[in-house]
């Protein structure tokens, strides 16, 4: 049992009072209005057949999400316009696109679709609907337009609405009530972001799109009873094993399908769930290096987008209490847009709080201690540590146990290179294949020319956390055989960063080396180095003094220049000569 079905009475017709919050006088910014502008009387963006089989043929994903995004969003503008102007000229651009997605082959994503292990198909199979994240999504952004855009739609379109119904049930509500084998239900298996992000989208068409109260209440029952199951799987440090990029699409997408449900049902629905996960909501802000950097592990980039609803965050953090999530959602307020979905869109041009909020005093904590992950921030005035220990088998994994993450001025230097533009092989059995899943292209030892081994069994063996110190045993990540104890500690004392790395290794041959992954330009010097980064200089002293050489790794996938520029560069420090039993020591400072 999850805090939901511990707080909350079972759904019932009755108990759904309400469907979905009214929407107010909407103030797009001045960028929304001139991309709506610009594009209208133009030709809508077709996804084609050739680009959703390409996934099948050679793995690409990214073409035919990129055309039916862009849809989508036009579609979020158009509406915003319409309702913002009352112009007809924007309602005949709504109907356009929501006639464009009903008439659409699959709302489902190419790389989601089991098309082809059902049917033997590279195309949708349109009889046998996939329910995952984009359908969810297309679902969810029609029951808002139908929100508030509906009697305009009667009006001028009288029909088009009994469409959007038609088509969310038979693609969305009818596979979620007859299918039990969705892996993201969470019936069987891990739970993840899928879990809450589908789940709150059939919230919305159930509440916006179902007639039937009888049926919708049924509907609405098996959402909070697969929201329960993600709740129940979140641990009461507030971890997210996904890293923070995924806690925007798994804790957040939760806690506005909390908020949605409480509104629906008049307030019988307490806010009991939220309390229960407030160390969740101050997720965010104890994972923040300091600007729009973040702490990145698993498939999240250190610097993500900034187009993230904070004013979802903003209401989950007034709801528990919490001042400094809040202060951290204000810091971060930019203009609303349309690339998280028209619900989320138009909830924040319309939440008064979020308006009238003033943006206070902020800076990222001083320490974050995650237990149920093994994740340790800590940080002084200039230098910021992070240590992930864990294991080897997570959501999203790299095989990264007892890497840590360097930031100075709150910009990483020692880095976790994050991942590149998703593609077939990055969920497929050669997804270790991908370097930024590699453990060599992160900062871990390579053992005897061995890197770490992929699966839950490869974890940290001991962590011993102190205030201000992690100390990990990584023998238990490598194959079986090759080392009896690596020793790691890292820790920050005042503006010092040591790790002591102590091993003792099976007899053998093959060379050890301690990777150190470097956003910046690297000097090196007998035992030590000065890298030269955005955040400012820092100095690496390393004692005994072995050698040490450079590998750049030029990056053509903008998934990760975009974040680090043209390239990354490795320190390999090769401690070999040290023989099988040693330790070295690393210190790391500013050099100002």
């Amino acid at each position: 049992m999850g805090p939901l079905a511990a707080a909350w009475p079972p759904i019932t017709a009755r108990l759904l009072a309400r469907s979905l919050p009214p929407v107010g006088n909407l103030e797009p910014s001045a960028a929304l209005r001139a991309r709506a502008e610009a594009e209208r009387g133009t030709p809508w963006p077709t996804p084609l057949a050739s680009a959703y089989a390409r996934y099948f043929r050679d793995g690409d994903r990214a073409g035919y999400e990129q055309v039916v995004w862009e849809r989508e969003y036009r579609v979020s503008r158009a509406a915003i316009m319409a309702a913002v102007t009352a112009d007809p000229a924007w309602i005949d651009e709504v109907a356009d696109g929501v006639t464009l997605l009903c008439e659409q082959s699959s709302w489902c994503w190419p790389a989601h679709d089991d098309t082809l292990q059902r049917h033997g198909a590279v195309v949708p199979t349109v009889t046998d609907p996939c329910l995952d994240l984009g359908a969810g999504e297309v679902a969810g952004q029609l029951a808002w337009l139908d929100h508030l855009l509906g009697a305009q739609l009667s009006a001028s379109f009288p029909g088009l609405r009994e469409r959007i119904r038609h088509e969310a049930d038979r693609r969305v509500l009818t596979p979620f009530e007859r299918r039990l084998d969705w892996h993201w239900l969470g019936l069987v298996g891990d739970v993840h972001n899928w879990n809450p992000w589908i789940h709150s989208n059939v919230l919305v068409a159930a509440l916006q799109l179902v007639d039937d109260p009888v049926r919708r209440a049924a509907i609405v029952a098996r959402v909070v009873e697969g929201l329960d199951r993600y709740a129940a799987s979140l641990p009461p440090d507030g971890a997210v094993d996904e890293g923070y990029s995924y806690w925007w699409q798994g804790a957040c997408r939760l806690f506005e399908a909390l908020d949605l449900l409480i509104y629906a049902s008049g307030g019988t629905l307490g806010d009991e769930p939220f309390h229960a996960l407030r160390e969740v909501v101050a997720f965010p802000h104890r994972v923040h290096l300091g600007g729009d950097w973040y702490l990145n592990y698993a498939d999240g980039p250190a610097r993500p987008s900034r187009e993230q609803p904070w004013d979802a965050l903003h209401r989950a953090a007034v709801r528990v209490g919490d001042s400094t999530a809040a202060a951290h959602a204000l810091a971060h307020r930019a203009d609303a847009t349309e690339t998280w979905g028209l619900g989320f869109l138009l909830r924040a041009l319309t939440d008064p709080a979020w308006a009238s909020a003033k943006p206070g005093p902020y800076r990222p904590v001083g320490r974050g201690w995650f237990p149920s992950t093994q994740v340790l921030i800590v940080r002084s005035e200039r230098l910021t540590l992070a240590v992930k220990g864990g294991h080897n088998g997570e959501n999203h994994n790299h095989n990264d146990v007892g890497s840590f993450v360097v930031a100075l001025g709150g910009v990483p230097v020692l880095v976790d290179p994050g991942r590149p533009t998703y593609t077939a092989q990055t969920f497929g059995p050669r997804r270790y294949e991908i370097w930024t899943m590699q453990s060599s292209w992160h900062n871990t030892p390579t053992i005897r020319d061995s890197a770490q081994s992929p699966g839950r069994s490869h974890g940290a063996g001991h962590a011993g956390a102190t205030e201000a110190s992690l100390t990990l045993e990584l023998a238990p990540t490598y194959e079986k055989g090759l080392v009896k104890s690596w020793k790691r500690t890292a820790r920050l004392d005042h503006d010092v960063v040591v790790v002591r790395d102590s091993w003792e290794l099976a007899p053998g041959p093959g060379r050890t080396v301690l990777h150190l992954v470097v956003a910046g330009s690297v000097t090196l010097g007998e035992g030590g180095a000065v890298i030269e980064s955005d955040g400012g200089t820092l100095r690496l002293d390393w004692a005994p003094a072995v050698p040490c050489t450079l590998t750049v790794r030029e990056l053509d996938d903008p998934m990760l220049s975009a974040v680090w520029g043209p390239r990354l560069v490795r320190m390999d420090v090769d401690v070999t000569g040290l023989g099988p039993i040693g330790t070295l020591d690393l210190t790391i400072k500013e050099q100002r």
